[in-house]
């Protein structure tokens, strides 16, 4: 049986890459999601299961027992994706940002990393107020933004403009086809 693929969704806040996942895992099956943990406060209409909520102490634990694969300090919160232990080798997806997808990239060389970018600024801001996020968080997601596209960008194996979800997920969807047709 081949190893699991490890394919990486990353992208500036904003860009849809939740969404995207979650159309990818409703048509597609044998793919394991990391739900990445995090020590922010849920948003108002969140789902319960978005992150795994924790406190500040739970994580530090978590980092000191080298318990996650990659985790950064973003706004002041944690987040990272703890080791991965798929069952039934399953493909691995993890949906993270940028640095953590480069912290994992050092580690998986062979990790393929799909880069999501928002079809316009505007759009990404209404996306991220749409979600409840705060005006100042909102200004800093977009200045971060511009960085981020452009390192993604350059790193990334594909580059997804979700600017129509049938057609990225399309996209996404052909892409982990033949990642996973061409280790057969």
């Amino acid at each position: 049986m081949p190893e699991p693929l490890i394919i990486i969704v990353s992208g500036p806040g904003g860009a849809g890459k939740g969404t995207l996942v979650d159309e990818l895992l409703r048509l597609e099956s044998g793919i394991w999601v990391s739900r990445s943990w995090t020590t922010r406060a849920r948003r108002e209409g969140e789902a319960e299961d978005a992150y795994v909520f924790v406190d500040r102490e739970s994580f530090e634990a978590k980092i000191a027992s080298g318990g996650f694969l990659e985790w950064t300090e973003f706004l002041g919160n944690y987040y990272g994706s703890p080791m991965p232990s798929p069952d039934d080798n399953h493909d691995v997806l993890l949906e993270i940002e940028l640095h953590g997808a480069q912290q994992v990239k050092q580690r998986h060389p062979e990790a393929l990393l799909v880069f999501v970018m928002p079809p316009s600024r505007e759009e990404q801001q209404r996306r991220l107020l749409g979600r409840g996020d705060p005006q100042h968080h909102v200004e800093k997601r977009l200045r971060k933004a511009e960085d981020e596209e452009k390192l993604g960008g350059e790193l990334a194996d594909l580059v997804i403009v979700n600017d129509d979800l049938a057609r990225a997920t399309r996209e996404l969807r052909d892409f982990v086809g033949a990642a996973r047709a061409s280790r057969r």
